[in-house]
């Protein structure tokens, strides 16, 4: 747990079904202090309406996701691009969190910026650190090995099911069960 940093993802362990919010949850961490909390945002749920239904001036489509239970009537976004979108805050090699929105918008309505540099969330995820501590300690969470910049840009629909198969053993037995376990 220590060495969790800004821009690891986390995937939500199989034996996490009985929370609709993290059941098959992916989650970039945007911040990170073992002593205070971790902040991230869940990268994997597109909500049923996109950035024009919250920001009207906003002329392209893009798909909004289900950033986690904290502050959800606000947006946050990561994005590949700080040296467009001043105040970015480097979470790792190419991948920036937040940034100035109005220059945001400019590049959208430009067309300079498109859906595979930026990824838009309402809401967040926090943690207290013992508590994330805890949880990983309990294996709620699995930290993934390698994402790369273009995967966490797509729309992620099947991210969590190829984790689970990329784990192998047990994990590839998960990633074929329905979302709704009572389904099975």
């Amino acid at each position: 747990m220590t060495n969790l940093k800004k821009g690891d993802i986390l995937i939500a362990d199989p034996s996490v079904i009985n929370d609709n919010q993290f059941n098959r949850s992916s989650i970039i961490i945007t911040s990170s202090s073992i002593e205070n909390e971790v902040v991230g945002l869940i990268i994997n749920k597109k909500l049923n309406y996109n950035l024009q239904d919250v920001v009207p001036e906003i002329k392209l489509h893009f798909d909004i996701y289900d950033g986690g239970p904290v502050n959800k009537d606000n947006l946050y976004f990561i994005h590949n691009n700080n040296q467009l979108i001043p105040n970015s805050i480097k979470l790792r090699e190419n991948l920036y969190w937040s940034g100035d929105f109005n220059s945001v918008i400019e590049l959208i309505n430009s067309e300079i910026i498109n859906s595979e540099n930026i990824k838009f969330c309402l809401g967040y995820t926090g943690w207290s650190a013992k508590q994330l501590i805890d949880e990983m300690k309990n294996e709620n969470w699995i930290k993934c090995k390698e994402t790369s910049n273009k995967e966490i840009f797509s729309n992620m629909n099947s991210f969590w099911k190829s984790k689970m198969i990329e784990l192998g053993g047990e994990y590839s037995l998960w990633s074929n069960t329905p979302k709704d376990h009572l389904h099975n």
